[in-house]
């Protein structure tokens, strides 16, 4: 596939590019940024007032808020570590074997009981990398005994998903997340449409809709940053 030579570029070609094999994920991020304003206008990408007035309720931006959160993200891994049984200092360890775990084709996590599990998710969606929000996130749609309902529930704000882990400041979607949480969207959504749980008409809906849904957070993600520097450099 060309990727110079797609045109116009319009959701259905974006969609194409981003779940196709024959592109690499270098050639993907790149094409996002060569194409960013064709890719908004395509995308329809837009930040309702009434969004961006709850977003800032609910996430007032704070002086020292890093700091701050540094102190919740020191409780939340003693509040984790005592729900696993180990010591504090083992947390990000035992994670990244969970990681390890859920990353391989067949996972299984039969060791450890649901609660724990979910335990383990909550905390990564708080505070985790980017590569632990892809992998858990991939592991929680393929999982699932609704994906939809999931997809929907992690991308929306306010839930503790994927779209509250990247409202915050620190956390920004670069072009290459973007595309892994894409891929890995559209991946669990095509499997559980060839197992039969999803008919192709709602997947194929469901994934487009995904990938406006994930352009917009992006988008938040920027805007909000960018207030925060303004804030900070304004003093």
């Amino acid at each position: 596939m060309n990727i110079s030579a797609i045109t116009p570029i319009d959701a259905y070609s974006i969609q194409e590019i981003l779940t196709s094999g024959k592109i690499s994920e270098a050639q993907k991020v790149e094409f996002i940024r060569k194409n960013r304003t064709e890719i908004k206008n395509a995308l329809n990408v837009s930040i309702m007032g009434n969004e961006f007035s709850r977003l800032m309720k609910n996430r007032p931006l704070e002086k020292f808020k890093p700091l701050k959160n540094s102190f919740t993200k020191r409780g939340d891994k003693i509040l984790l570590a005592k729900t696993l049984g180990i010591k504090p200092a083992e947390v990000c360890d035992y994670i990244s074997e969970v990681q390890d775990e859920i990353e391989k084709i067949n996972s299984d996590l039969s060791f450890l009981p649901p609660d724990k599990i979910d335990a383990i998710k909550t905390y990564v969606y708080r505070h985790g990398s980017t590569d632990n929000i892809v992998a858990f996130m991939d592991y929680e749609l393929r999982t699932t005994k609704d994906l939809l309902s999931a997809l929907y529930r992690t991308l929306d704000y306010h839930t503790n998903g994927v779209a509250d882990y990247f409202i915050r400041p620190i956390h920004r979607m670069s072009n290459k997340t973007l595309v892994r949480i894409y891929n890995a969207v559209d991946k669990n959504i095509h499997i559980a449409s060839k197992n039969g749980l999803v008919n192709e008409h709602l997947a194929n809906e469901a994934s487009r809709w995904a990938l406006i849904r994930i352009y917009q957070i992006q988008n938040n993600s920027k805007l909000i940053n960018a207030i925060k520097t303004y804030k900070v450099l304004k003093g």
